[in-house]
């Protein structure tokens, strides 16, 4: 195992981080986007705890965003060797880890929501197909036939502008329901716009995390064969 550098890998703190910004992964030594890691904290009674939105006080370590990664970190004790103190792992952290990325991305689905560029379900999607749609949200539990034939009317009705379209079908239909506060989300569009963007960028940083691989995989992936990638977090 490589020696810890001095004061590599924790950073002065959430002021020192900004969008696009680079960070070393305390586990492989890798320097990355801040997209691409998870930023860790000490609670004042000693936890660690994740920082999913890079917004909690004190300084941090940065590990690459995947669960394999927040796995082999615990327990190769590289927390408590880039603190320099006891930390106190929870045994479930990357489930952890995992369950605030998909809450930090529905939160964001819930802004854009309010915000007016969520279109909800398959007859308003299909006669809006011509809007400047970024993605189509499928619940995870959604029957395949729907999802087929919504697909289908897009590709029918694409434009330059939707020939990325993204596929994105990463929560259930319950977590659908909370996040836009309405029963029965099967299906939806989303409209451009910043609040989108943000959505789309946790929603990529999720994916990332649960399959280790890039936001084209099967869950976030365009509605053609390409892929797009998004920064706004």
């Amino acid at each position: 195992m490589l020696p810890l550098p001095h004061d590599v890998e924790l950073d002065r703190g959430t002021r020192s981080v900004a969008a696009g910004s680079e960070r070393t992964c305390a586990l492989t030594r890798e320097l990355k986007s801040v997209a691409e890691l998870v930023r860790f904290v000490v609670a004042p009674d000693g936890e660690l705890v994740p920082d999913v939105k890079r917004k909690l006080p004190g300084r941090g370590v940065w590990i690459s965003a995947t669960r394999a990664a927040v796995e082999q970190a615990g327990k190769r004790d590289v927390f408590a060797r880039a603190f320099r103190r006891s930390v106190r792992i929870r045994p479930d952290l990357a489930a952890e880890t995992e369950r605030l990325l998909e809450r930090s991305a529905l939160d964001a689905l819930a802004i854009a929501g309010k915000a007016g560029l969520v279109l909800v379900g398959r007859a308003r999607i299909e006669s809006a197909a011509g809007e400047d749609f970024v993605a189509v949200i499928h619940a995870s539990d959604a029957a395949n036939d729907g999802k087929r034939k919504i697909n289908a009317v897009l590709r029918r009705n694409r434009t330059m502008e939707t020939a990325e379209l993204d596929l994105i079908d990463l929560f259930t239909g319950a977590q659908l329901d909370l996040a836009l506060s309405r029963p029965n989300v099967v299906h939806a569009a989303l409209l451009a716009g910043p609040a989108s963007e943000t959505f789309l960028a946790r929603a990529a940083r999720l994916q990332r995390f649960r399959t280790e691989s890039s936001p084209a995989a099967a869950s976030v992936h365009a509605l053609t064969d390409g892929a797009r990638g998004h920064s706004t977090e």
